[in-house]
């Protein structure tokens, strides 16, 4: 089932580095200009990250309080993931939340509120990429990165979930699903890049100011928002949730971070659980139409075109889009 219906008019966007922070990963061009080659995400100094987790406190500190925090072992490394547990709905599956690129737990502040409001729900920062979960071992391919993910899962004991991927996460929760599709009860997409589809050329080499550290931060600034599709006045850098993305793009090195890999016709149609497919409007980086018409392949698809968006969809629309992925969990408990 696809769909296109009326949206909200774009407001200001304080957080729309998440528009392009998917790209400096999934483009490519990041990879090979990174210094290193392969290896584990990291800081670059002591200084970095003590910045690093002043920005990312304020960020999280305008989330619901989370009742838990964990620190999951897993054979890469330690995974960072917060619980909000919904004592009166203790049998609703539980969501799950894979975030963007350099975005970690805190981008889902818009949404949060809604979605505790039915449901558990757990955030987990990306392993390898900036946040607080912590890298051991290289990863191989993005195989490695969907196992995290499982073990991730199964060491808090979550046996059936509700997964949901943003952007790059998008990505990482449909490698989850292709190769660990037992725990899955459904999947949901949002903007997920390099997975129905190629970003454009034109998409890539914007990136080029974000990802080369030699480049003026008022070129890197420009480039960020002509992929986020709003003007120079409508970012806030004070903002804490695009401060805390800017300080943690310039400062970590996450060059062994695999891209998401575009799944085949074949992975779509064997996908054996229900999906939502949230593509942007404008400025889509997950691949516009040709994405939304692909993921009708799946053989139990909702794709949705969110009108007067860009790829910072979940944040534009938040309590539109909530409400209807509860209604879309609900539906396949």
């Amino acid at each position: 089932m696809r769909t296109h219906t009326t949206g909200p008019k774009r407001r200001r966007w304080p957080t729309v580095l998440l528009a392009v922070v998917a790209v400096v990963s999934t483009s490519g061009l990041a990879l090979l200009v990174a210094a290193g080659g392969p290896g584990v995400g990291h800081f670059r100094t002591p200084e970095d990250r003590r910045a690093y987790e002043d920005a990312y406190a304020e960020a999280l500190g305008r989330l619901p309080e989370p009742t838990a925090t964990h620190d999951v072992e897993t054979s890469f490394g330690t995974v960072r993931a917060y619980a909000w547990v919904h004592a009166e709905r203790p049998d609703a599956t539980p969501v799950v939340l894979l975030p963007g690129r350099s975005a970690a737990a805190p981008m889902w502040g818009d949404n949060l509120p809604d979605l505790v409001e039915h449901r558990t729900v757990y955030a987990f920062d990306t392993l390898g990429d900036t946040g607080l979960s912590v890298q051991t071992v290289p990863f191989r391919g993005v195989g490695d990165s969907a196992r995290w993910v499982d073990e991730a899962m199964a060491g808090l004991d979550l046996d059936r979930v509700h997964l949901l991927g943003h952007s790059q996460g998008g990505g990482l929760a449909a490698a989850v699903a292709v190769r660990h599709p037992d725990r899955l009860a459904s999947l949901t997409l949002l903007e997920p890049v390099m997975t129905l589809g190629m970003m454009p050329l034109s998409v890539i080499l914007t990136t080029i100011p974000v990802s080369l550290p030699f480049f003026p931060d008022s070129w890197r600034e420009s480039a960020l928002n002509r992929i986020g599709g709003v003007s120079d006045d409508e970012v806030d850098p004070d903002d804490p949730l695009a401060r805390m993305i800017a300080v943690g793009s310039a400062s970590y090195s996450s060059s062994g971070l695999p891209s998401p890999s575009v799944l085949s016709d074949a992975d779509l149609k064997a996908l054996p659980m229900p999906v939502y497919v949230a593509i942007a409007s404008d400025s889509s980086l997950a691949g516009g139409d040709a994405a939304a018409e692909k993921a009708q392949l799946i053989p139990d698809a909702q794709v949705k075109i969110w009108p007067d968006t860009t790829h910072s969809l979940p944040m534009q629309v938040a309590p539109a889009l909530d409400a209807e992925l509860e209604t879309f969990w609900a539906t396949h408990e």
